[in-house]
């Protein structure tokens, strides 16, 4: 009887989950469906001839494959990076690791736009370094590698984020057991240490895709905007806009968003894929116990 009173008292009233679940779609729909729809609806708004002709306009291609060598780059990179940061801070203790892990967090806290003004300082023409550089013939602000120095600095955190509560939810007793029996270091991380992380890695290459991709502020410093060169897709919608180029702003724009549903929906889809099989496992232990 204490039970089901005590359960009466935690459970809200009906009015109250109505009015919470209205205004939860409300918001929403209005800072989230409306805009989305938005882009779509300026995008289309003048045909699919208009919408394709913007889409293929040549600057419009140079700034789909600078995006996407961009990304190409970056991406691999932060891949080897964040799993070697995260295997770093989870299996070995040193003086300082606090610190690293702080400075793991950097980009988050760090406006783009201010990390993109850090790389010009340190590779700008001004700089002894840049100087030194361009001395050299290597250019690096206003040219693609300093776009790529940004963007690597602003998506690195991600793939670490994501790898290092695992491995320290896991901890280190399979490997120890996989060295014991005899396994190399290679052997033991490709057999043993990588399939246990390799949901954790999947999201973090989905979520590093995705900021590559959508980059501005950073990217936005380094690159200098020179047509058809350095100009990656926000970039040249910013471009555009600034030109009253409407159709082609919003056709651009489209496709970003809808490269930022792909994400979503394959990020949902290793979801289930995960769900799925850990209850598949569940399923046939309790079978085998039974």
């Amino acid at each position: 009887m204490s039970t089901v009173k005590t359960n009466e008292l935690l459970t809200e009233p009906r009015w109250l989950r109505y009015v919470l679940i209205s205004i939860t779609l409300l918001f929403l729909g209005v800072l989230l469906v409306l805009p989305l729809l938005s882009v779509f609806s300026f995008a289309l708004a003048k045909g699919w001839q208009l919408y394709l002709a913007a889409l293929t306009d040549e600057e419009a291609l140079a700034a789909i494959r600078l995006s996407l060598l961009i990304t190409l780059i970056v991406v691999p990179i932060n891949v080897v990076l964040g799993v070697a940061m995260a295997w770093l801070l989870t299996h070995f203790s040193f003086r300082g690791k606090q610190l690293w892990t702080t400075l793991l967090d950097l980009p988050f806290a760090v406006s783009p736009v201010v990390a993109g003004l850090m790389f010009v300082l340190l590779f700008g023409s001004n700089s002894w370094f840049g100087s030194w550089l361009d001395a050299q013939g290597i250019q690096i602000v206003f040219a693609v590698p300093g776009m790529v120095l940004a963007t690597l600095f602003v998506t690195f955190p991600f793939v670490a984020r994501e790898l290092i509560p695992l491995m320290q939810a896991q901890g280190s007793s399979e490997e120890q057991a996989a060295l014991i029996l005899g396994a190399s270091g290679w052997q033991m991380f490709w057999r043993v240490t990588l399939p246990n992380l390799k949901w954790a890695l999947v999201y973090g290459i989905i979520l590093t895709n995705a900021r590559a991709m959508g980059e501005f502020g950073a990217v936005s410093m380094v690159s200098g905007h020179i047509r058809g060169e350095t100009n990656t897709m926000p970039l040249l919608v910013e471009m555009m806009y600034n030109e009253y180029n409407m159709v082609g702003a919003f056709a651009v724009s489209s496709l970003l968003a809808l490269l930022a549903l792909c994400t979503l929906i394959l990020q949902k889809f290793l979801d289930w894929q995960q769900t799925r099989l850990c209850t598949d496992a569940q399923r046939r232990q309790v079978a085998v116990t039974d």
